[in-house]
């Protein structure tokens, strides 16, 4: 359920390094931190310097070709360089001793001239953008004490010569690219104390040498591709406090020789393959532990009794392994706790007492989260659990075998965002008390014994995106005070003791995208026709329930939905016609209730996986087409006047109709005679006029089957006007697009004409087709049809046509060249909205589609907003379904991989797309829309991007940054200034270089929510 923390004390380590760099104290090797960056000594400028020394300094300099800050503009011929900032000289010789240039955003690579500076006793260029390879010339640095390269892009390996710097006592290296192995020689460094090698890409196994570093105190090598066993020898660093390989690929056990390190504070092994079991005695063995975290491993056996002996502990990771047994009652003396996880193991025996422990961490009051889930645990929560820090972010006890009440003080953990107690047997109510918990997102409750009401408090819970009750004896009527729940995505009522008439506030709940489940219950009377109004719901389920009534045609309005359910009821009358707009359903059962009539032929296009009809009244012939080819993905048993469809379905013969015809008199007979060759005659000469004609056209052989499935290049060519330039909306990579109406209504189209002598327009067509067959959401452009043909040339003719966007597309309104829209650009509250379109767009196609699918292309051309200003994404040429990335014959190098400035920076070294690479160019069009700069300004270049542009103003210049349009506003200044702030914060946290540092669209599309709502919030108290 949960992330890996960092490891806390590795965070107070690299903090306090950073502090020391920046105070600029001297080296000493007697401090804790052999890591301090000399002063800048202001003493006498004497003589002219050592020239190596000048020059190495200039060659370094000459490698850097982006230096935003001007850190090194003092780096001239008119100061001495000892004065030149970041540059550090001994007193007696003058020689360069460090250069500390830290954080200051520089772009290029290393010079091997710095092996020149033979008296250089530190490097610290930690967090620039440096990139190239750690070059073998440092080796030559034999007075070198600390090298400090983490948080670059450097590549390459690890050079094994640095272990000629026999004075090296701190290698940071971390979170660059690095690859090959640990270099063996590292083991002769016998003065080195740190070693910082996470977040690169590391293999091999750990080498044994590491044991000769007898002054180690950090190896942190976690975040790589290591593998093989932890070498026995690590048990010999008795001054090891830190310990760290979490992520990697170690196996085996953790050798006995690591429990007599009594010194470790940080012991962080998770996300490998190690087994065995944990020795009892640990807690006794490492007495100063802080962090101790084996999580998804394969570990088993108990928790050893002897761990609250770790006084200091603070996080207790030991979740997804095979742990058996009791928890000790004595975890419970861990006052220092933050985070407690011990979920998805295999613990308790369902006992009465086994819970009691959790009274205890009442008196804990740093505790942020408890995680208990997945385990075997009995008893009832203590009422004490009310008592609980109010820093509690995650309480999880789902899925054990916990009894009792649900204590009504649970409502005083007021900064919960995630409640989970499903898959219990807790009885009783659900408290009134949990209305108190405003900040909660996730609250399951599923599968209890619960009784009562749902409680109308659920209704102050605007934050709430899932909601889980289902599977209890739940009584009454759905609170209308849920349509307050404006975040909602999911909501499962099912299988309970639910009744009445359905309120009509739920389904106006428009938020609810993913899916609304209220099977199983009793609810009586007619489906009330706003259901219309759930036009993004992906999942309706109301079966086994005893409504009645027609079902509602503004069903039909439900264009997202891909599985209706509303099988077992009482439904009566024919299928409505509107239903045939429901072409994004894959699951559809309507068995066993009373409907009647024919089975509409429109059902023949809709591309459904199944298809349930059985049960009812329905009569007439069954088609033959489509859906209804398949004997084993339809069902239509138990309608008795049904006949015909195809044989496998074993249905009476339809009534001969010419049976009729025989009784007829001969004169009847020689009329219908005559009136056949007259018809004949009409029908040769109609097709003889138009055969030449129609002998060009082929009707689309990638229809989308939409109502104008089969719409032909001549009926585009007429809708378009001949393509006039006066219908011309815009022109794409691949084509352009005009605006046409298809039917006789006059409702307008876009429709996108590739351009086939482009390279690659025909493979983006199909992957267009191919992506949006099966997809519908309320934040993606919907297409109608597409044709695939020839043009009267005789040409190939390929063309898509979609739901027309009147308000054009974002990079029109944010990059205004017409009067209509300068005069209305977007305000602050209408781009966050089109961010949380597009994100909700976003998370749909990478989260909660059958298969993920990346889009490739995000920008604000592809953005199109409706009459409403809603946003939807658009233009999925280049768009990629993700099981296909794994087909053989798959090459990440071949085809487009998005657009210059806002394509992830790995499509450019070769990378397969991913999730990630649309996380990237999502968080850029964000800090387009606050900033109001392309990514393609003139004024990023060399190694200068949109994303350090944004990043170097947080978070007290911000105001430096901003699109001036959005400032012309300033009744609301303070507000508005912090939203801008948490804006672009999500658009650099979206943009990072690095793929594991860019965050996840639901965490975007939940931290936007409640950006807006500080926003309308605060905008609503002025209008008052």
């Amino acid at each position: 359920m949960m992330n890996l923390l960092p490891s806390f004390l590795f965070q107070i380590m690299i903090l306090s390094l950073i502090t020391l760099f920046q105070g600029g104290l001297q080296l000493n090797i007697s401090s804790p931190f052999l890591l301090a960056a000399a002063t800048t000594i202001t003493t006498k400028d004497i003589g002219n310097g050592n020239a190596t020394d000048y020059e190495a300094l200039l060659s370094f300099k000459s490698k850097i070709t982006h230096d935003p800050h001007g850190s090194l503009s003092s780096w001239n011929s008119s100061l001495h360089f000892c004065n030149w900032v970041g540059v550090t000289c001994g007193r007696r010789h003058r020689r360069v001793t460090s250069i500390n240039l830290i954080s200051k955003d520089l772009v290029g690579s290393l010079s091997p001239y710095l092996g020149n500076l033979s008296f250089l006793r530190a490097i610290r260029l930690y967090n620039n953008t440096l990139q190239g390879e750690i070059l073998p010339e440092l080796g030559r640095l034999f007075r070198l004490r600390a090298l400090v390269l983490a948080n670059n892009s450097l590549e390459g390996q690890i050079p094994a010569n640095l272990s000629r710097c026999t004075n090296l006592a701190y290698i940071s290296v971390g979170n660059n690219k690095l690859r090959g192995k640990i270099p063996t020689e590292l083991g002769s460094l016998s003065k080195l104390r740190f070693i910082q090698l996470y977040e690169n890409n590391l293999q091999g196994e750990i080498p044994e040498s590491i044991g000769n570093l007898s002054s180690l105190e950090m190896l942190s090598a976690g975040v790589n591709f290591l593998e093989g066993n932890i070498p026995d020898a690590i048990g010999r660093l008795k001054s090891l406090t830190y310990l760290a390989f979490t992520e990697n690929r170690l196996s085996g056990i953790v050798p006995q020789s690591l429990y007599n390190l009594s010194s470790l504070t940080i012991l962080a092994v998770s996300e490998n393959q190690l087994h065995g079991s944990l020795p009892s005695n640990l807690g006794l063995s490492f007495p100063q532990l802080e962090e101790l975290s084996v999580a998804k491993n394969l570990f088993s056996g108990s928790i050893p009794v002897s761990l609250p002996n770790a006084s200091e502990l603070q996080f207790l990771y030991m979740s997804f392994n095979n742990f058996a047994g009791k928890i000790p009652h004595s975890l419970g003396s861990l006052n220092r706790l933050l985070f407690l996880g011990l979920e998805s193991n295999n613990l308790g025996f369902g006992g009465a007492d086994e819970i009691d422990f959790l009274g205890a961490l009442a008196n804990f009051s740093m505790l942020e989260n408890l995680a208990l889930n997945n385990n075997r645990l009995g008893g009832s929560l203590p009422l004490a659990v009310g008592n609980f820090s109010t820093q509690i972010t995650y309480f999880g006890v789902g899925e054990n075998l916990i009894s009792g009440i649900i204590p009504a003080d649970i409502g005083n953990l007021v900064n919960l965002t995630e409640l989970e107690l499903g898959g219990n047997q807790f009885t009783g109510t659900i408290p009134n008390s949990i209305g108190k918990l405003k900040k909660l997102q996730g609250l399951s409750i599923y599968s209890n014994r619960l009784s009562g009401n749902i409680p109308s408090s659920l209704g102050n819970l605007s934050w709430l995106s899932e909601l889980y009750l289902h599977d209890n004896q739940l009584q009454g009527t759905i609170p209308s005070s849920l349509q307050y729940c404006k975040n909602l995505l999911k909501l499962y009522l099912f299988q309970n003791n639910l009744s009445g008439s359905i309120t009509q506030e739920v389904f106006n709940l428009s938020s609810l995208s993913i899916s609304l489940n209220l099977a199983h219950n009793q609810f009586t009377g007619s489906l009330p026709s706003v259901v219309g109004n759930l036009k993004g719901l992906g999942e309706l389920d109301v079966s086994w329930n005893e409504f009645s009534g027609e079902l509602p045609a503004s069903l039909g309005s439900c264009t997202s939905l891909e599985k209706l359910y509303m099988e077992h009821n009482f439904f009566q009358g024919s299928l409505p016609s509107s239903f045939s707009s429901l072409k994004g359903v894959q699951y559809l059962d309507l068995s066993c209730n009373n409907l009647s009539g024919l089975i509409p032929g429109y059902l023949e296009t809709v591309p459904f996986l199944y298809l349930n009809l059985s049960s009812n009244n329905f009569e007439g012939e069954v088609p033959k087409k489509g859906i209804f080819t398949n004997r084993s993905a339809v069902s239509v048993a138990d309608n008795y006047r049904l006949c015909g469809g195809i044989p496998e379905l074993k249905l009476p013969i339809c009534p001969n109709k010419e049976a009729k015809k025989r009784n007829l008199s001969s004169l009847h007979l020689f009329a219908i005679l005559i009136s056949c060759v007259l018809l004949g005659v009409i029908i040769t000469s109609s097709f003889l006029f138009s055969w030449f004609k129609k002998r060009r056209e082929q009707i689309s052989g990638t229809s989308l089957k939409e109502p104008f499935a089969q719409v032909s290049y001549e009926k585009l060519l007429r809708a378009t006007d001949g393509f006039s330039v006066s219908n011309l909306i815009g022109v794409g990579s691949f084509g352009a697009v005009y605006r046409g109406s298809l039917d006789e209504d006059g409702m307008l189209t876009a429709i996108k004409v590739l351009n086939l002598q482009r390279r690659g327009a025909s493979r983006s067509f199909t992957a267009e087709c191919e992506v949006l067959r099966n997809i519908r959401h309320r934040n993606l452009v919907r297409i109608i049809t597409s044709c695939s043909s020839i043009d009267f040339q005789g040409n190939d003719f390929k063309a898509l046509v979609y739901e027309y966007m009147p308000n054009g597309s974002l990079e029109k309104w944010l990059h205004p060249v017409q009067e209509a829209y300068v005069q209305n650009n977007l305000s602050l509250l209408r781009r966050i909205n089109i961010a949380i379109d597009v994100a909700y767009a976003l998370d749909y196609l990478h989260h909660h589609c059958h298969q993920p699918i990346i889009h490739c292309d995000i920008k604000p051309s592809n953005v199109l907003l409706d009459n409403d200003m809603t946003a939807h994404v658009g233009d999925f040429g280049l768009a990629r379904i993700l099981p296909e990335l794994t087909k053989p014959n798959q090459s990440s190098s071949i085809g487009i991989k998005g657009t210059i400035g806002y394509a992830a920076p790995e499509y450019g070294l070769g990378r397969e797309v991913s999730i990630e690479g649309d996380i990237y160019s999502y968080g850029i069009l964000v800090l387009e829309m606050m900033t109001g700069k392309r990514p393609t300004n003139n004024m990023f270049e060399n190694g200068f991007n949109l994303n350090k542009f944004a990043r170097q103003s947080l978070p007290d210049n911000i105001m430096e940054v901003i699109d001036p349009m959005l400032l012309r506003d300033d009744a609301n200044i303070t507000t508005k200034i912090q939203c801008l702030l948490s804006m672009v914060e999500i658009g650099v946290a979206c943009s990072m270089e690095s793929p594991r540092d860019r965050m996840d669209m639901s965490k975007v599309v939940n931290e936007l929510h409640k950006i807006r709502d500080v926003l309308q919030e605060t905008t609503a108290k002025l209008h008052n």
